[in-house]
Order: structure tokens, then sequence, then C-alpha cells
């Protein structure tokens, strides 16, 4: 009733509204199950059903969930078919062909049976809280080393919220993401006082790599420092040097 054109449609766009007394259209959110997530809009439902195939996999439900800090993470609940077994990072790797990164839940916890509310639908409400623990990866927890080992943990732990971090843990496979990489890019900098850029921080994402690329950043730093030390000291004599030729010449002809 909209077009006179032949076969046109209307875009269901999932977004709920009204119409307010003074003829002003007022946004009250979403019908469906669309979340927008540092500026990507996401189908909670796409997430589940691609979670769901992983054939150990009996049911599944992602949330949205926000920290201290107000940034927002996916979280997802599973349950398992009966006598299966499965770990996350295994789950991980099934995703990351099928789903893009930001889509991706930081965390996973499995339950033995979702809540469900007097109607049968998942209570939401009543889903556990995500603690601040380090998730089950597929490598083992092994604790920082050295001094910058623990500095790298310490802004790891203090960005991601979580209190245990090892030397092999994967920054992106812990729940960072872009905007945390910023925040940690900005604080590295300052600490080691270094020109670390947010490349480097997808190159060595890991804190055994990423003190590994500071120490032989900060050496060839020191290297460099040294032979400008060098070099002047070379071009010094040699002025030296020039002046006393000059000397010379200056005594001889007269």
């Amino acid at each position: 009733p909209f077009s006179q054109i032949p076969g046109e449609r209307l875009y269901k766009t999932g977004d709920l509204a009204r119409y307010r007394p003074d003829g002003v259209l007022e946004f009250l959110g979403r019908i469906d199950d669309q979340v927008k997530i540092r500026g990507f809009r996401i189908e909670l439902g796409e997430i589940e059903a691609t979670i769901n195939q992983h054939p150990c996999v009996s049911t599944s439900v992602v949330v949205v969930r926000k920290d201290e800090s107000a940034n927002q993470t996916l979280v997802a609940y599973i349950t398992l078919q009966p006598q299966q077994t499965l770990a996350i990072p295994e789950l991980r790797r099934f995703l990351e062909p099928k789903l893009p990164n930001y889509m991706i839940p930081s965390a996973f916890v499995t339950l033995d049976i979702l809540p469900l509310t007097s109607n049968g639908k998942v209570d939401h409400k009543a889903l556990p809280a995500v603690e601040n623990f380090r998730p089950e990866l597929a490598v083992a927890y092994l604790l920082p080393q050295t001094e910058v080992e623990q500095t790298i943990a310490d802004v790891w732990q203090k960005s991601l919220k979580i209190e245990k971090i090892g030397i092999h843990d994967n920054f992106f496979e812990l729940g960072g993401h872009s905007l945390l990489l910023i925040t940690v890019h900005s604080q590295l900098r300052e600490i080691f006082k270094t020109e670390l850029s947010i490349l480097d921080l997808f190159r060595y994402p890991t804190i055994s790599y990423l003190a590994d690329y500071l120490n032989s950043s900060q050496q060839k730093t020191i290297s460099l420092q040294e032979t400008d030390i060098q070099t002047d000291k070379i071009l010094d004599g040699k002025a030296q040097q020039k002046k006393r030729l000059q000397k010379m010449k200056s005594i001889i002809n007269n």
C-alpha cells in the first residue's frame, strides 16, 4: 500500500517503535536477537545455530554481557549431548572458519541444563555470571618469568579483567578485541617508552612473543645509541686532529 510499483516490498528492520502523542517516532529497542557490538551488527541466533552444528553440542544460547567498563562481550552457554565431552579450544577451532572473529564469543560456559522460565523459554536472568578467571585454552598456564613478562601480564589483567594470564595465552582467545587492544597499546608504549605499533600487538599476541620482541627492540636501541656515541667520538677526534694540523701549518708559515 506504500508504493505504486508492482512487486515492491517493505523491509522489516526488527526495530520496535511507537508514535508519541506529539507525533514523534520513539525507538524502544529490538524485537529480534540482533545486537550491535563495537560497530558490528550481530544476530545472536546465527551464532547459536553455528554452535549447535557441533556434534557434541545439544543446545546453546548466546547473550551480551557488560563488564565494569561497560564494554560489551559475547558469552555462550552450552549444553552437551549425553555421554559427550567437549574442550572449549576445540569448539573455538570449529567456529573460526564459520564465523568472523567479532562473532566468536569471548567466553563459553558449559551447563548441565539451560535455566527455563515457566513458559519454557530460556531464562536469561538465571544464566550464571562469568567469573574473572582464565578461560579454558589449548595451552597450559605458565606464569610470567621475567620483569617484562610480568609487566605485560599486569596490563592485560587490568584490561581483560582476568586474574591469571599465562605467557603463552593468546590475547584474543582470552576475550581481547580491537578496542581493548588500543588501551593496551597506549599503556605499553607509556611503560616501555618504545615505538610499539598496533600491528606489532597483532603480530605478537602472546606475552612470551611480545616480551621477546620488546627485549629485542630495546637491545637494538641500545646498540644504535652505542654506535651513535662511537660515531660522535670519531667525528670529535677528527675535528680535533684537523685543528692541530691547522695550528701546525700556521706555525710553519709564520
